[in-house]
């Protein structure tokens, strides 16, 4: 097996994009990612195969066989091209699927694609296609939606080991923060900022950011989940290139190294597990990634993780082994996940705050690696010029989890 490199990546600014298609959203990550590859690359020339995350193609843009259509459009048919599936996790999908292309020596450069279009329906339809990712004999007969799924993870979670929806906040408020600096995120202001301008507009005072995320302005979603606690509803694409090892030095000469992966599943059903408040795809995921990478989880410096409802970056952050069970949420409220803190999570502000086109969202994490292990966060960059870094990415309610660990390289 070949080492495997990241070389060049690029995303586009996520946020409702009513002029533009998912081909177009793609078109411009591509235009960035090109720009990224610190020696250039000819992608008519040096790209191989292809590789693209679209999880509801069909529902969004009735667009199904997207791989040639995304070979045509990039000047590239002739190449082969796959379109992955797993629910959020579908360019993380995707990225695998690449990786191993490289690894095994298929393929010595291939990029990778993620996209999705979701504002091309109401919420209501975007509810309903989303919902396909969850079990529809067993979860959605009930009536339950992935908000719902989500609040029943934090009602056992508090239950298990206490704490409340306002501790839970710490997340929403630095998440919010992290997007604040982040020009590609969806919002780009922090809680304080978004309360001053509903006080002004309407005419009402809050005693501070938890009096105005108590307020009917942040409205109850799914017990104890509010508005808030929610990823919003997104469009955005990203695209990266990957190379064998062996010749990244042709393209850069600080390429991110692909130093673990791990990729795991669990139940579809949240009704077939023992513990919501843990990930074992996770778990099993992020053992196997450690492993390869031949390192622990005191060894990550900066993490990105699948926060779709705050509550579940804190289960996240326990099952990769950050955080011991059951102290996650103490050490958001305590600091530790800020991005001065000694375990930074989400910089870029996470789902929460830079948003969730559910198939850009796996590679969108890795480009925060990128510009964190490089230097080139402006404004959020992590301290101490971090070295290694985990994305960890799932689908639907962690029925799979997929895990990438990078650091950074010199060719």
């Amino acid at each position: 097996m070949s080492d495997v490199d990241l070389i060049g990546i690029g995303l586009t600014k996520f946020a409702k994009h009513d002029n533009k298609t998912s081909r177009d959203l793609l078109a411009e990550a591509l235009q960035e990612a090109i720009t990224t590859v610190d020696k250039g690359i000819n992608i008519r020339k040096d790209i191989k195969a292809l590789f693209v995350g679209y999880f509801t193609p069909s529902l969004y843009e009735h667009q199904s066989h997207y791989g040639p259509l995304i070979t045509e459009w990039f000047g590239l048919t002739g190449i082969p091209a796959f379109r992955t599936e797993s629910a959020c996790a579908s360019s993380s999908s995707a990225l695998a699927t690449g990786y191993f292309a490289v690894a095994s020596g298929v393929y010595d450069i291939v990029m990778i694609c993620g996209v999705e279009k979701m504002t091309s329906l109401d919420t209501s339809g975007v509810t309903d296609a989303l919902s396909i990712a969850a079990d529809d004999i067993f979860e959605l007969g009930t009536g339950i939606t992935f908000p719902g799924l989500f609040a029943l993870m934090a009602q056992e979670y508090f239950g298990k080991y206490g704490g409340s929806w306002e501790d839970l906040q710490a997340v929403t408020l630095k998440n919010h923060y992290n997007g604040s600096l982040n020009p590609k995120a969806q919002f780009q202001a922090e809680i304080s900022a978004i309360a001053e301008k509903i006080a002004i507009k309407k005419g009402v005072t809050f005693k501070d950011e938890l009096d105005f995320l108590n307020s009917k302005y942040n409205p109850p979603v799914a017990y104890p989940l509010r508005l808030f606690d929610c990823s919003p509803i997104s469009d955005g694409a990203a695209v990266a290139f990957l190379a064998n090892s062996e010749i990244s030095n042709r393209f850069t000469d600080r390429p991110l190294h692909i130093k673990g992966i791990g990729l795991s599943t669990d139940t579809l059903s949240i009704a077939g597990r023992d513990d919501l408040t843990t990930s074992k795809a996770t778990l099993k995921a992020a053992y196997m990634a450690y492993k390869m990478a031949g390192i622990t989880p005191k060894d990550i410096e900066i993490a990105e993780v699948h926060d779709c409802f705050t509550i579940n970056e804190i289960i996240l952050s326990e099952s990769l082994g950050f955080f011991k069970k059951g102290t996650g949420l103490a050490m958001a409220q305590k600091g530790i996940t800020k991005i001065i803190g000694d375990q930074p999570i989400n910089t870029d502000g996470g789902l929460k705050s830079k948003g969730h086109p559910v198939g850009a969202t796996g590679i969108a994490m890795v480009n925060e690696l990128w510009e964190q292990l490089r230097g080139e966060a402006g404004e959020r960059q992590v301290k101490d010029n971090p070295r290694i870094g985990l994305t960890c990415n799932v689908g639907g309610s962690n029925a799979s989890s997929m895990v990438f660990i990078f650091e950074r390289g010199t060719n």
